[in-house]
């Protein structure tokens, strides 16, 4: 028997022209990543190099989802780009932490906040 839950939704809105705002609701786990990642590579091929991903509504998240947030700061630090984890649930900030990647990949509080960031670091 196994557990039912929301499937994944994934919105992407442009607040700038190499930004790209990833809204994602529902659980990213083994069988949700696939399409987690597809949206960020479709936006990678469009040329965004920032990547703000707004994890408010994910409940829960394991370790396939950590690797794609992973493997995309990876690919956009070397364009020189950057990605920023939005406002996380309380257990996906726990997982965040305890892992150390909200040490790697900066956690914000809100858009406004991503934004400026990204902001900054092109003024570096």
């Amino acid at each position: 028997m196994s557990i039912a839950h929301n499937p994944l939704s994934v919105e992407v809105s442009l607040p700038g022209e190499d930004v790209a705002l990833v809204t994602v609701k529902g659980y990213l786990d083994v069988d949700t990543t696939t399409e987690f990642q597809h949206h960020l590579a479709n936006q990678l091929h469009h040329g965004r190099r920032h990547f703000l991903l707004d994890l408010t509504d994910v409940p829960f998240m394991d370790s396939s989802g950590m690797n794609i947030i992973l493997r995309v700061y990876q690919e956009a630090r070397e364009l020189p780009g950057s990605v920023h984890i939005i406002s996380p649930a309380p257990a996906v900030r726990r997982i965040l932490d305890l892992t150390g990647v909200s040490i790697t990949v900066p956690v914000s509080e809100s858009v406004e906040e991503a934004l400026a960031r990204v902001e900054q670091a092109r003024e570096r």
